[in-house]
Parts: C-alpha cells; sequence; structure tokens
C-alpha cells in the first residue's frame, strides 16, 4: 500500500507506524483507519514488535469530524462497524508485541486507539480524554470494553461521563497505562522498550497474551489448564532451549523468536 495518512518503516525488527497528519492532530478519517488496518497486519509478518506512535505535538486527536459529511450524515453505526472494528481487531490480535507510545494528546477514538495495544507507554506531557459526552456520544473504539478492565468500573464510569483530562501521571496511577517517561528522553526510552521486546522470546510472548487475555472470562481451573497449554507450546521452542543454555552457562540469551 502507498501510504499517505501514516508512515511505516521497520528495522531491526521493529515496526513502526505513525499516524501522520499532523497539521490535523492526527485526526482518524477513513484512509487512516484502513492504512493502520495494512500496516499492522503486514507488520507482524516481518517485524517482533509494533510500536504506534503519532507525528507532531498530538498522538491522536479522535475521530475527524470533518470527513465522511456532516453530523447529520455521518452514519456512525457503519463506520464503527466497518472501518473501526477492523483496525483495532488488527492491533488487538497482532501476533507480535504491540506498544502504543502517546507521544502528546489522546482524545475520544484515539485514546481507545492507544490502549488496543498490549503496552501504553506515555510521554509526560501527554493525556487522555473520553471526550465522548462532550458532543453527545458514548465512548466508541473499544473504550467501554478497555476501560473498565484496566481502570476498574468506577474510574472508566467517572472518565466516560466527566470528560475530564487524564494526565498520563494519572493514567498510570489509576493503572490505565502502563507507564510514563520525561518528555526530553521518552523517544529513547520507548526505542529501548522495542528493542527489549524484539530481541525476546516471541512465541512465548504470543502465548502471554492469550494466557493474560483468557484470564478475565476463565475459572481458576480453566485458567491453569490453559497455562499448561501454552507452556507447552513454549517449551518446544528453540527460544526455550536456547534460554535455559544461556542461564546454566550465564550469558544473555539470544532468541530467534521461535
Amino acid at each position: 500500500m502507498d501510504y499517505q495518512a501514516i508512515h511505516f518503516a521497520i528495522r531491526n525488527s521493529v515496526a513502526e507506524i505513525t499516524l501522520n497528519r499532523p497539521d490535523m492532530m492526527n485526526a482518524l478519517n477513513t484512509q487512516m483507519r484502513a492504512e493502520i488496518t495494512h500496516a499492522f497486519k503486514a507488520a507482524e509478518k516481518d517485524a517482533r514488535v509494533v510500536v504506534l506512535t503519532g507525528a507532531g505535538r498530538a498522538f491522536c486527536s479522535g475521530q475527524d469530524l470533518g470527513d465522511g459529511g456532516s453530523a447529520a450524515t455521518l452514519d456512525l453505526e457503519r463506520t464503527l462497524r466497518d472501518e473501526y472494528v477492523p483496525m483495532l481487531k488488527a492491533i488487538f490480535d497482532c501476533r507480535v508485541p504491540t506498544i502504543a507510545a502517546v507521544n502528546g494528546p489522546a482524545a475520544g477514538a484515539g485514546a481507545n486507539l492507544a490502549l488496543a495495544a498490549d503496552v501504553v507507554i506515555a510521554s509526560e506531557d501527554a493525556y487522555f480524554i473520553q471526550a465522548f459526552t462532550r458532543i453527545g456520544l458514548i465512548p466508541d473504539a473499544g473504550g467501554t470494553y478497555w476501560l473498565p478492565r484496566q481502570m476498574g468500573a468506577a474510574k472508566a464510569m467517572g472518565a466516560a461521563l466527566f470528560a475530564d483530562k487524564i494526565s498520563a501521571q494519572q493514567a498510570e496511577q489509576w493503572g490505565m497505562i502502563y507507564e510514563t517517561a520525561p518528555a526530553s528522553t521518552f523517544k529513547d526510552h520507548v526505542a529501548t522498550r522495542a528493542a527489549h521486546l524484539a530481541q525476546g522470546p516471541t512465541v512465548a510472548y504470543r502465548q502471554l497474551k492469550k494466557a493474560i487475555r483468557g484470564s478475565f472470562e476463565n475459572s481458576l481451573d480453566e485458567q491453569l489448564a490453559l497455562e499448561a497449554k501454552l507452556q507447552g507450546r513454549c517449551g518446544e521452542t528453540r527460544d526455550f532451549q536456547e534460554g535455559v543454555v544461556a542461564f546454566l552457562e550465564k550469558r544473555k540469551a539470544v532468541y530467534e523468536g521461535r
């Protein structure tokens, strides 16, 4: 695909997808959603970690309200079903670890786009806002799914009802995101985190994602059975063999991702 609304590159097994409409604070339009979907599917074939970030001062300001006509003609249900769902599923179902590097404001669907990633790292200058009720809507783009799971029902309800700005530091304290980093070192910090995952046991990461996500629906017995099954798969990998040998030889393991 000839990307216009994003920038896509792979270096050293790290795929970086950059939302590239800085003049619009990286607002999501039809073209950008299609390109993000395509890029994530391409990245998981050739990279061992994917980083999603924004160009300019914002991560993503949410839906481009000027895309697709006026408020009276915009078909929100169709847009969510046909454009957002494939994009969010491409991120959530990605076979390799995903990092949302939130470099600036993340509003509305832009905030929930970030939460679709496995790990969210935010610059201390960033903030999140569930801005939907300010224009008579409810959180979408997965917000009603991710927010209560990560923040708890009470915080999620308040964040959605009041549409308050949530600073990066507050988001970290509430468990909404994994961590924050100083703005001055943010890019380097994200690069270090991404490199760590790109050099890690990729198959184990894939099984880890399945295990943690499965735990929300499983009983203890079901979860223990799932752990055993997935651990069995990890035990059959070259990376497990390398990890054990490296441990015994007191050296750093060199994982191939298989």
